[in-house]
C-alpha cells in the first residue's frame, strides 16, 4: 500500500512538473510573439514616416493642384491654390450653384476636418448627375487635391473617408420589371 501511495505521489509530482514546463513554454511563446508584434509595429511606423517624407506636393507652375472627383454620374474637375477661401463652380459662386446649405456643408467637409477653412481658393467644373451627386464629386475632388497639395493631410483625409470614391450608383432596370426591382402591378381579375 505504501508503495502505491509513493508511486501515486511521484506521478502527481511528474504531472505537476509537466504542467509547469508547459506553462513556462506558453509564457515564452507569448513573450516572443509580443516582441515580434512590437518590432512589426515599429517597422510599420518607420515605413509610414518614410512614405510621408518621400511624398512631395504636386503643384503646377501656377501653384495649383489638380484632381478629379466622382460620385454617381457626376464628375468634378478641381483645382485648388492658396487663397482666401472662395469656391467657384462652373463660373458661379458656391451659394448660387448649390443653394441648399447641406450641399455646401458636404463640400466644405475636407477643409473643416483638416482645419484649413478659408485657406484655399477652389475652381472647379462639374458635369453629370444631380446636385447631390455633384456635391459628393466636388468633396472627393477637393480631398484628393488637398492630399496632393499637402501630403501631410493624407492620414486625416483617409481616416475621414474622403479619399475613397463612393462607388454606389443607380441599379440598372431589368427586363420584366417596372424599375430595377419593382414588379408590374398584379391584377387578380
Amino acid at each position: 500500500m505504501a508503495e502505491k501511495k509513493e508511486k501515486a505521489e511521484k506521478t502527481e509530482e511528474i504531472k505537476d512538473l509537466k504542467d509547469i514546463k508547459k506553462a513556462v513554454e506558453k509564457k515564452a511563446k507569448a513573450e516572443k510573439a509580443e516582441v515580434a508584434l512590437e518590432k512589426a509595429s515599429e517597422v510599420a511606423v518607420k515605413i509610414e514616416a518614410e512614405a510621408a517624407a518621400k511624398r512631395e506636393p504636386k503643384k503646377d507652375k501656377f501653384g495649383r493642384s489638380y484632381a478629379t472627383g466622382k460620385r454617381k454620374d457626376a464628375v468634378a474637375r478641381v483645382w485648388i491654390k492658396a487663397g482666401k477661401g472662395s469656391i467657384n463652380v462652373n463660373g458661379k459662386d458656391i451659394e448660387k450653384y448649390f443653394p441648399r446649405p447641406v450641399l455646401r456643408m458636404i463640400i466644405n467637409q475636407p477643409f473643416v476636418v483638416t482645419n484649413r477653412v478659408g485657406e484655399f481658393d477652389v475652381v472647379c467644373t462639374v458635369t453629370g448627375g444631380g446636385l447631390s451627386g455633384q456635391a459628393g464629386a466636388l468633396r472627393h475632388g477637393i480631398s484628393k487635391c488637398l492630399d496632393l497639395f499637402e501630403p501631410d493631410l493624407h492620414a486625416t483625409l483617409k481616416k475621414a473617408g474622403f479619399l475613397t470614391r463612393d462607388s454606389r450608383v443607380v441599379e440598372r432596370k431589368k427586363y420584366g420589371k417596372r424599375k430595377a426591382r419593382r414588379s408590374f402591378q398584379f391584377s387578380k381579375r
